[in-house]
Formats: structure tokens, C-alpha cells, sequence
């Protein structure tokens, strides 16, 4: 006779066999349009996820969405097709702070990695050494995707001052992932981090209220200054102009004028869609955005004509914001 644990054990694993199986398409095409521009040597995807075998991998039980599987293997396909040699892999929010998959996936990149972490009051000193020990560059706080709800400047900053210090020391950096709103009302805050501060996917500003947008305005003033560094990655993410997105074109040249030394890009590989779970048994599978890597990547020359520039943005500012070795020529 079954005891219970044993049965709670049959029905976690075929549930996990399930969700491979409604996963099988997992991450979909890799690579889609050829990349139409020669990519530097030495070029970083600054923003990619992976996600795991959920049997080797568990969810957290708190969580907005269920992705589909986004395998290393897979990963490695993409940076092939995208001509890119190293890439920095960011904790997401289905996983809590549990880093296990994300740390795994560092290590087998190997030299080619970074990671970024999610930790919370929970996460040891040690554990912190260790994950800088793997690979592990910046801790980030997602502000949008999260149980929670959306943070307003004042729970936002309270949680960063927590995070400053406990990854006082370690060389880190914090990523933040919010609107920008939430960027405006923390600026002042922000220009005092005594580390560099890292915005995700444009501060999420609107493509069509212009860089003169007032909380974009502050955005810029902060890259200006040289303490913030703006990821223009999920372009998807503020535009609904599909399949390029040409709209975050003013977005993107803006944020290089004030600043080409403190702006990286990101594929945002696999495209997860939290929007897309919100509201949905946790048993399904949410359908990651529908995007051509090989188009998106070849936006930037359009936003960025400059091959030199370009080559800050690929090259460069992420070989000295995640510590990879200095590319010549």
C-alpha cells in the first residue's frame, strides 16, 4: 500500500511529466531572420532566461506563470545564430530566489557567462560568495513581474537600500526591472548608489510619448550621469508595433546620445509573457511572445549606425560591467 508521501511523489512527477509534454515546443524557432550586419567578436546578449527541467528545477509555488522549457542547448543554438560569444543569463521571477537553474546554466556556458541573481532576506553571505565564486555579477529586483503587485518609488526604494546592503562588497551590481514612473521618483536615490544601477527593457518607457516623456527625461539625466546603465532589450515590451518594433527607435538613440558608454542589449531569449498567465491555473503553459531574434538584433543598426558605437553597446560596456576579459581591436 502507498503511503502518502509516496503518492504525492507519483503525482509531482506526473505532473512534471506533463508539463514537458505541453512544453514540446518549448522556446519555438531559434534565430528566425539572418543577422544582416557583421557582429563584432566578442558581442554579449546581456539578457537572456533559461528554464529547466521543472524535475530537476522546481517553480516557486508563488508565482504568476508557467513557461515552457528554454534549454542551454538551446541557448547555445541562439548565440550561434546570432553570431554572439557571451551572454549574461538573469535570474526570472518563476523561479523566486532560488537560483539553482540559472546558476547551473552559468556553469555549463562556462567562460562565455554571467549571471544575474534574485535573493532575498533568506540569502546567506555565503551563498552570495558562492554564486560571485560561479559567475553570478548583480542581484536583480523585478518591480513588475512578482506576487506582490507593482512597487510605487517608496516600496521600491526600501527594497533596494535592503538589497545595497546586503551585496555591500562583493563588486555587484543591482538590475531593476520597473517603469519609469517608479525610476523617476527614485532618481535622486538612485545617482547616490555607491555600485552601478542597471535598468531593464528601455526603463519601460512609452515609444509614443517621445524621449521627452518627463519620467524618461529623468531616465536619460540618470545615464547622463554616468551611474545608471539602460539595457535596450525587449523592445516587445513597450511597443506593440510587431515584428520590428520601429517605434522604440527614438528611445534608443536618445538613450545612446546621453550616454554610449552605459547602454548593453538583450534579446530578453526566451520572450516569456507573464501577461499571458496572470490569472490562469499555474498548470498551464503560458506561450512565450511570438519574436525573430535575427529581426530584433538587426534593429540596432538602424538605431545605432555608428559600427564603433555599436561595438561599445556589444562588446565593450559588458565586458567591463560583467567582468569579461577586454576584447582587442
Amino acid at each position: 500500500m502507498l503511503t502518502r508521501r509516496a503518492m504525492l511523489g507519483q503525482a509531482s512527477a506526473a505532473a512534471s511529466a506533463a508539463w514537458v509534454m505541453r512544453a514540446g515546443v518549448a522556446a519555438g524557432a531559434i534565430g528566425g531572420t539572418p543577422v544582416d550586419f557583421d557582429v563584432p567578436r566578442g558581442a554579449c546578449d546581456c539578457h537572456v532566461h533559461v528554464f529547466g527541467d521543472p524535475t530537476k528545477f522546481p517553480f516557486a509555488e508563488k508565482r504568476i506563470y508557467t513557461p515552457p522549457q528554454a534549454s542551454v542547448e538551446q541557448l547555445l543554438e541562439l548565440q550561434r545564430e546570432l553570431h554572439l560569444d557571451r551572454v549574461v543569463v538573469v535570474q526570472p521571477s518563476v523561479y523566486g530566489a532560488d537560483n539553482a537553474c540559472t546558476l547551473d546554466a552559468v556553469r555549463r556556458l562556462g567562460a562565455r557567462a554571467r549571471g544575474v541573481a534574485v535573493i532575498d532576506r533568506t540569502t546567506s553571505r555565503t551563498a552570495l560568495e558562492e554564486m560571485a565564486a560561479a559567475g553570478i555579477r548583480g542581484v536583480r529586483l523585478n518591480l513588475e513581474t512578482n506576487t506582490a503587485g507593482r512597487f510605487d518609488p517608496a516600496d521600491a526604494k526600501a527594497v533596494l537600500d535592503a538589497t545595497v546592503e546586503q551585496i555591500r562588497g562583493l563588486g555587484w551590481h543591482v538590475q531593476i526591472y520597473t517603469r519609469t514612473a517608479v525610476i523617476a521618483g527614485l532618481k535622486d536615490h538612485l545617482g547616490q548608489m555607491p555600485f552601478p544601477v542597471v535598468v531593464d527593457h528601455f526603463g519601460r518607457g512609452n515609444p509614443g510619448q517621445g524621449p521627452g516623456q518627463p519620467d524618461f527625461v529623468a531616465l536619460l539625466d540618470l545615464v547622463k550621469s554616468g551611474r545608471v546603465y539602460v539595457k535596450i532589450s525587449g523592445a516587445y515590451r513597450v511597443s506593440e508595433r510587431a515584428p520590428d518594433f520601429a517605434d522604440v527607435t527614438v528611445l534608443a538613440q536618445a538613450l545612446v546620445a546621453a550616454n554610449p558608454d552605459r547602454i548593453v542589449w538583450g534579446s530578453d531569449w526566451p520572450h516569456p509573457n507573464s501577461d499571458a498567465g496572470r490569472g490562469k491555473p499555474l498548470t498551464e503553459i503560458s506561450s512565450p511572445f511570438p519574436i525573430d531574434d535575427g529581426l530584433l538584433l538587426n534593429q540596432l543598426p538602424k538605431w545605432v549606425p555608428d559600427a564603433a558605437v555599436r561595438k561599445k553597446i556589444l562588446v565593450d560596456n559588458p565586458a567591463r560591467l560583467y567582468g569579461f576579459e577586454a576584447v582587442a581591436g
